[in-house]
């Protein structure tokens, strides 16, 4: 006899329970519900084989119960939830291994291998990934097992962040610079290699301020230098006439001194109207047009496309030591890549452009110069003053203004100012000015002018003026003439005001760069050098203009306490708020 191939395997018998075929080919086990097998002999067991009388050998025929057969559905939640609920407390495990007061056991922690992460366009092989990743990561073990002071462990990674930062490097550099992607991440591991533990430690700082609250910056810094000037508050105030610039020199350093002439103006002016608003772009120096009211065709506010430019200024890489005296090629800050061989590492939506001249800055708003108070007279309390601009089809303007009082630091004005052009860029990387802060701003004039009645959540939000000569007026009124006006660069910063100020003291002239102008220590540099003091550590965040209001201020201080000093040894005395000579019968005095 042939044996069955199962065709009728699904087909149930038609001589079900009657058939006695120990091998037929059709289904016997119609039942979808579990029911109890029985036997029809009641001698031996289930499954077990006899032989019968001709010897051939055959299992024993099984009786089941016939059944109408039927769907099988799983139970609802609901009646699974009431079976449990009606299950026994005894054969409950977890009802009577648990407290009911018990916490969970804690979670493990998910250990991150240093395997770069999928993504949909990889720029390069993954066996490739891997070993640019792991060259990262060597770097950064070696330059976070430097991190040897007990005050500074906020900035020593443990090894699964040092994997994490590693990872997420690579990861952004193959997201955002696909096309450029290995000549990006080659030049990174360069720069790790060669980069001190300085340099790792102000990288450090500007992710903790990108990621934690500046309480934590605070515990990674050294503690900054503390000196006193040795003079009161009134006398540091009399004092500061002798650091005021020479009016003769404000021309050569970039201020302007005077009102322009309507014949000058109207040069500009037809200069202007002959360039049809062709400029050139002062990020990437590429020549394109501006279209003030935007373009009729497109709406386009300019030409020329995308910026590709590097946001850094090129600098020459310190010697090691002094035998280290070979040439070196400039390299820009932010990619370290050489002057000359990269177009540049960031992209803009647009190009943008900076007016320097006096007489077209004139042109779009007039110079005025400080006003004098006669009949509202003011104490002469000293202004510190900082400015943020932005790019706007008009050139570089004023969009936030901030003053400060000298020496307490305390706040006199902090607004934002609404540009007289169209935004190209509000240059959010340096100014610390976002599209959100406009979005927020309060209007000046609903604000109360006590300060204690502000709420909490107004603090956060800036005021905001509706043109560059209202924000003027407002710091006119904390001004006289004869007032002190401080600040870093403030040729910048009364140009984007359009004020002509006489009695200015400017950081820039007291702390010169060796190499003279135009070359110019930064706020930030003379900071650090004079007072071990971190400032603009906002990272992409952008600066803020009453932190370096303030920090000028100090830097004037430090330059005090040093002229008194040496003042003071030869022989100066000073009393109230008079200075004397050693020389008797000369007084210098300045009543303020």
């Amino acid at each position: 006899m042939f044996s069955s191939i199962g065709l009728f395997k699904h087909v149930d018998c038609p001589e079900h329970p009657k058939c006695s075929l120990s091998k037929c080919i059709f289904a016997h086990h119609t039942v979808s519900e579990v029911v109890p097998a029985t036997v029809s002999s009641s001698e031996g067991r289930l499954g077990e084989v006899d032989n019968d009388q001709n010897g051939h050998r055959k299992k024993r025929r099984l009786t089941l119960p016939v059944t109408v057969s039927r769907d099988i559905f799983p139970p609802s939640r609901r009646l699974q939830s009431e079976a449990v609920e009606n299950v026994p407390a005894s054969l409950n495990k977890s009802s009577t291994s648990r407290k009911p007061n018990s916490t969970l056991p804690p979670a493990k922690t998910v250990q991150v291998s240093l395997n770069p992460k999928m993504i949909q366009n990889p720029p390069a092989a993954h066996g490739i990934r891997i070993q640019l990743v792991t060259k990262i990561h060597e770097q950064m073990v070696r330059l976070n097992e430097e991190v040897l002071d007990p005050s500074q462990n906020a900035l020593r990674l443990s090894p699964q962040e040092l994997i994490i930062v590693a990872l997420e490097e690579e990861e952004n550099i193959a997201k955002q610079n696909p096309a450029v992607y290995l000549n990006i991440i080659k030049l990174r591991i360069t720069k790790l290699k060669k980069m001190r533990f300085a340099e790792w430690k102000e990288e450090r700082l500007k992710q903790i301020a990108k990621r934690a609250p500046i309480d934590l910056i605070a515990k990674t810094e050294s503690a900054p230098k503390i000196f006193e000037t040795g003079l009161s508050s009134s006398q540091e105030i009399v004092f500061l006439s002798k650091l005021l610039a020479k009016q003769g020199d404000l021309a050569r350093h970039g201020y302007v001194p005077h009102a322009l002439s309507d014949e000058e103006i109207a040069q500009a002016r037809s200069g202007v109207e002959a360039a049809q608003g062709w400029e050139q772009c002062d990020r990437c120096k590429t020549r394109f047009q501006v279209f003030p009211g935007r373009r009729e065709e497109d709406g386009a506010l300019t030409s020329g496309g995308t910026c590709t430019y590097h946001p850094a200024k090129p600098r020459r890489p310190q010697a090691k030591d002094k035998a280290d005296k070979g040439h070196k090629e400039a390299v820009y800050a932010c990619c370290n890549e050489t002057v000359g061989e990269s177009a540049g590492c960031t992209q803009a939506t647009a190009h943008v452009f900076k007016v320097s001249e006096s007489k077209r800055l004139a042109l779009i708003m007039p110079f005025k110069e400080t006003p004098p108070k006669l009949l509202t007279p003011r104490p002469n309390t000293p202004v510190c003053f900082d400015c943020e601009m932005g790019y706007t089809t008009l050139g570089l303007e004023l969009i936030r203004l901030t003053a400060t009082a000298w020496p307490n630091g305390e706040e006199l004005l902090d607004v934002l100012v609404r540009p007289q052009g169209e935004v190209l860029d509000l240059n959010s990387r340096f100014s610390g000015v976002w599209p959100k802060d406009y979005a927020n701003a309060l209007s000046y004039e609903c604000i109360p002018i006590d300060e204690k009645n502000r709420s909490k959540d107004s603090e956060q939000r800036l005021r905001i003026v509706e043109s560059p000569t209202i924000a003027r007026d407002l710091l006119f009124e904390h001004l006289t003439p004869e007032i002190p006006l401080i600040g870093h660069a403030l040729d910048n910063d009364l140009n984007a005001t359009r004020i002509i100020h006489p009695s200015i003291v400017d950081t820039v002239l007291l702390f010169p760069h060796p190499c003279g102008l135009p070359i110019r220590f930064g706020l930030k540099a003379l900071m650090k050098k004079h007072l071990d003091r971190n400032i603009q550590m906002g990272g992409d965040q952008g600066h803020d203009s009453k932190e370096d209001a303030r920090a000028a201020g100090e830097l004037v201080r430090l330059k005090i306490s040093e002229m008194w000093r040496t003042m003071r040894r030869d022989g100066w005395t000073v009393e109230k708020t008079e200075f004397f000579p050693p020389v008797p019968g000369a007084r210098c005095s300045y009543s303020g």
